[in-house]
């Protein structure tokens, strides 16, 4: 055996589940040899390989060690295979934890390799409870704390992530990969307390990015900057705290057939598109199959076959409701998302499980067992039209050169600020963002259906008052979002602007307010001329640049 194989095998050891791109930044070798390499273990039947694809990463191999390939490190080495467990998370049982967790890895270990260009050799370890997934450590003795945040982790249990982060080792910087725009923004006012520098970035950038790349942000300012640039304004040696050893340390099994679908498994095992369609029904529960045609940007036979797919796989549940397919995940799917972004399965499964209180009880929202999932089911009128909302703006959005940015469910498109001293929220029934060439259009979207009243309508609008009175919607969003309020009648929809105006001129706060009506949005489109806006009496667009 050559050294470029010792070497591979060494960081299969210490890093599970590379590929070959990967693997060659890390090991510091030419991809050829790496190709070459990795062939050659593959055909000793030393390394396995799994498939594994996601919306920001390429299909591609990836390579772990098998129980033969751990014996010949350990006779390599002149140590043991017990003493290799012990050392690296080359065990069935950190396997399995991390490929239950390997969108997230892929885009850590695609950082790393990144990193590798700048700084090498570089040590690597991962972590299975810590606040941290990942730590780094530089060849001058810094040391990185890497912190993903998933697109389904929920505000508190992140903050509570972040301050674990400062009762443990002293790190010299943290990199945090964030979701979305919106949660890297949330993001950098909870860091800015701890005592060693973070940098930020999307995860969309960060799995693709070199470390010249200006997509870094820090706690405060508002230029982005290079990694090389960031870890150059990082000084001075860090630590990295060591996990307790598992007392469970079984070598790697062997590979598992490819009919095996095993719960495990299921993020090397689905698709990319499958992976969206999962992630699209765990914000908007109950869609409709033509609603989520419309985010997936696909026909309805491939919408047909994919929730087929999924229902194959006890991923999706499709009951009937008012008539009508209603597309859900079920506990299967939420735990495998749990997983995926570190949250906690039973919190999932006490708020959005789609499974029966009682098998044997018709499928109404009452024998629904998720808290929010119920909540949904049973104003399934306004969940409705919510959904049919984004969808009709997803689809009309792609033929006006308009960018679809990010759509938040009512769970993430909350914001809490505080006003006076007091906390206080808003709750918008969704959050987005359309980018265009020339255009960066954040709004929420209100579709109310009770409020009937002046009384009522000035206090649905009050919160909003509140929260565009300071400087949060700037900080939040970069931009003033825009508030989308829909009712249900032109009438009423005129009478809200009449109370929203005389409101706005109380409070001496200025709302970009645009008000309509279902009967004009179900006909003319989210992007039509069919808003009322606070400005005037005329009809606009709420999606231009006036």
């Amino acid at each position: 055996m050559n050294t470029v194989e010792c070497d591979l095998l060494e960081q299969l050891a210490a890093m599970p589940l590379l590929d070959r791109v990967e693997l060659a930044a890390v090991a510091g070798r030419s991809p050829s040899a790496v190709y070459k390499g990795i062939d050659s273990l593959a055909g000793e039947r030393l390394v396995a390989s799994l498939p594994h694809a996601t919306e920001q990463i390429a299909p591609t191999q990836r390579f772990r060690l098998t129980a033969s390939g751990l014996h010949r490190l350990a006779e390599l080495s002149a140590t043991t295979t017990p003493a290799l467990l012990r050392e690296h998370p080359a065990s069935e049982e950190w396997l399995r934890l991390l490929m239950r967790r390997l969108d997230g890895v892929a885009v850590i270990y695609r950082l790393t390799a990144a990193l590798c260009e700048e700084w090498f050799p570089i040590r690597f370890r991962w972590y299975r409870s810590g606040p941290a997934d990942a730590a780094i450590a530089l060849p001058d003795g810094r040391t990185l704390a890497i912190v993903r945040c998933g697109r389904t982790a929920d505000r508190t249990a992140f903050a509570r992530r972040i301050g674990r982060l400062r009762d443990g080792p002293a790190f010299s910087a943290a990199l945090l990969v964030m979701p979305d725009e919106v949660r890297l923004g949330h993001a950098r006012r909870l860091v800015a307390p701890l005592p060693f520098t973070c940098f930020l970035a999307q995860e969309s950038h960060a799995a693709t990015a070199s470390t010249e790349s200006q997509i870094w942000r820090a706690p405060s300012g508002a230029s982005a900057m290079s990694l090389a640039t960031a870890l150059g304004l990082v000084s001075g040696r860090g630590s990295w705290g060591r996990e307790p050893t598992r007392q469970r340390r079984s070598p790697p099994h062997s590979p598992e057939p490819e009919t095996d679908d095993a719960d495990w498994r299921l993020s090397s095992l689905l698709k990319p598109t499958e992976k969206r369609t999962l992630s699209l029904l765990a914000d908007w529960p109950w869609f409709e199959p033509g609603d989520l045609e419309s985010l997936l940007g696909v026909g309805r036979r491939r919408v047909s076959a994919l929730t087929a797919e999924l229902q194959r796989r006890g991923l999706v549940t499709a009951p009937r409701l008012g008539g009508r397919r209603r597309l859900a995940l079920t506990d299967r799917a939420l735990i495998w998302l749990t997983h995926r972004d570190r949250t906690s399965p039973a919190d999932a499964r006490k708020r959005w499980s789609a499974s029966l209180l009682k098998e044997d009880a018709p499928f109404e929202w009452r024998n629904v067992s998720g808290t929010r999932t119920r909540q949904l089911l049973r104003h399934l009128d306004h969940s409705e039209a919510v959904h049919g909302f984004v969808g009709r703006l997803a689809a009309d959005a792609r033929s006006a050169d308009l960018a679809v940015a990010q759509l938040d469910p009512p769970q993430r498109a909350s914001r809490y600020f505080r006003h006076r001293g007091r906390l206080h929220s808003i709750q918008p029934d969704a959050f987005g963002l359309l980018r265009g060439p020339d255009r960066y259009l954040p709004f929420f979207l209100e579709w109310e259906r009770r409020a009937i009243r002046p009384k009522t309508m000035a206090a649905r609008l009050a919160p909003y008052l509140r929260y565009f009175e300071g400087h949060r919607p700037l900080d939040d969003h970069g931009a003033k979002p825009r508030l989308l309020v829909v009712l249900e009648q032109d009438l009423l929809a005129s009478r809200f602007m009449t109370v929203a105006r005389a409101e706005m001129e109380r409070t001496d706060v200025q709302i970009p307010l645009f008000v309509s009506d279902r009967e004009r949005i179900e006909s003319a489109g989210p992007l039509g001329k069919v808003w009322l806006s606070g400005s005037d009496w005329q009809r606009h667009s709420a999606f231009s640049n006036r």
